[in-house]
């Protein structure tokens, strides 16, 4: 039976509001017991950051998930150009892997790959100025100084010849026919469509914990909430380590912005303009993750705080009466679950181990079991997928149970700081940049 992308998100509302209901209804006794203790509107502020608004998206994704059935992208019979953007500072050890890759996709159209060298201090240009008689489709850009990515992705853009311009991160490798199959979902998607984001996975997930657990938040939430986001119309987010755009559409809207979370900011940047964003699930490109808890903190800082950007530059999307609305309201109240988190729910499980079981305590542990299905059914979908590609799940349960029941109490922190930071205006931080002038140097054909 078909039903419109509008049934499907009014059923995934409908099913997620009455669990919602459900579950602020078996709250009281756990809202009466706090309220003596925090007082009313604290209770509430808490219950409904960790346990009641969690709820709602979480029954949201669930049913979207389940009436999500896509058509399944066919080949072309013909594959335009591509222009690629590798934006790389001090990628010495990746580069050229980077750029196998991309030969290896054997892609039909016409190729044209540009890496900026965005002044880095290693041997990143000599490695890619000793590839450009091997690959007749690069080319290097040298910039004297690092000017941050967002600048290096713009001078890329200002030599792009296609009509079609991808980006990908020069530590990142594309799985086989990455290329053709976000080529393939850019040109079957609906007709506004201006933009697709790829899907991200973990090439170094063996390294330690920090990236064990990285691995199943990149496979499982990430995936899932850029699938749901695709089917009502509007990914908010397509990464700049792997997607595709419009070029037009890109000079359109200023190109990338100089702030800590351009890509997110030129996302909604592109559906402040009327246009679609969406998502190919089977493009896949595998990166270096943070390997550290403080480079991880330190991206996931910057990610939150990106969100903010976006907010301040683009705050009339929240008028637009369009699906994709309803997500931007979904980040809105980002802040809200992560303060909860941050204050009660830590704090609670603190008091819990002592006995006192106000905030954490056997309310908490039922939502366990949804927490689980969630997982449960995200797992499924996109084993799924993997299992069409020839890819494998590995193993990695004890990343699994560090993603399940630790992951939080140091992601929702970390995004914490991010809002704060933006919101104070905290000096911005993108690693070693240098905002100096740069002097282009083109190499290559």
């Amino acid at each position: 039976m078909y039903l419109s992308v509008r049934s499907k998100f009014a059923l995934a509302t409908s099913g997620a509001v009455v669990w919602t209901a459900l579950s602020a209804w078996l709250a009281q006794p756990w809202f009466a017991e706090l309220s003596t203790h925090l007082g009313r509107y604290l209770a509430w502020f808490l219950i409904g950051g960790i346990a009641i608004l969690p709820g709602f998206m979480n029954a949201f994704l669930l049913l979207s998930l389940a009436l999500d059935k896509r058509p399944r992208r066919q080949p072309l019979e013909s594959y335009p150009p591509l222009s690629i953007l590798i934006a790389a500072y001090n990628e010495a050890a990746s580069i050229e892997e980077t750029l196998v890759s991309i030969e290896r996709q054997n892609y039909p159209g016409e190729l044209q790959v540009i890496v900026i060298n965005d002044g880095s201090q290693d041997d990143t240009a000599a490695i890619v100025r000793r590839c450009l008689p091997r690959y007749p489709w690069l080319q290097l850009l040298h910039l004297e100084k690092n000017g941050g990515k967002a600048n290096a992705l713009n001078l890329g853009l200002a030599q792009a010849r296609h009509e079609l311009v991808l980006t990908v991160d020069a530590d990142s490798y594309l799985y086989r026919n990455a290329l053709c199959a976000i080529v393939e979902r850019y040109r079957q998607d609906p007709p506004n469509t201006r933009a697709v984001a790829g899907t991200v996975l973990v090439r170094n997930s063996r390294e330690n914990w920090v990236t064990r657990c990285q691995e199943w938040d990149y496979f499982h939430g990430i995936a899932a909430i850029k699938r749901v986001q695709s089917l009502y119309q509007g990914t908010l987010v397509a990464q700049g380590a792997f997607s595709l755009y419009d070029r037009a559409t890109l000079i359109q809207v200023g190109g990338w912005p100089e702030n800590v979370g351009e890509d997110i900011v030129l996302t909604w940047a592109i559906l402040k303009a009327g246009h679609r964003v969406g998502h190919s699930e089977d493009a896949c490109l595998f990166t270096n993750a943070p390997t550290t808890a403080r480079q991880f903190l330190r991206q996931r800082k910057r990610w939150s705080r990106g969100m903010v950007e976006a907010f301040k530059q683009h705050p009339s999307l929240l008028l637009k009466p369009q699906l994709p609305t309803f997500f931007i309201y979904w980040n809105l109240l980002f802040p809200w679950l992560d303060l909860a988190f941050t204050i009660g729910f830590i704090p609670g499980l603190v008091l819990a181990l002592f006995g006192h079981y106000w905030i954490v305590g056997p309310m908490t542990l039922a939502l366990l079991p949804v927490a689980m299905l969630m997982n449960f059914i995200m797992f499924s979908v996109e084993r799924k997928m993997f299992d069409l590609h020839g890819l494998k799940v590995r193993r990695n349960a004890r990343g699994f149970l560090i993603y399940t029941l630790c992951y939080s109490l140091l992601l929702q922190p970390a995004c914490l700081l991010g809002y704060l930071a933006e919101l104070f205006n905290a000096r911005k931080h993108w690693g070693t940049k240098d905002m100096a002038p740069v002097k282009v140097q083109p190499e290559g054909k």
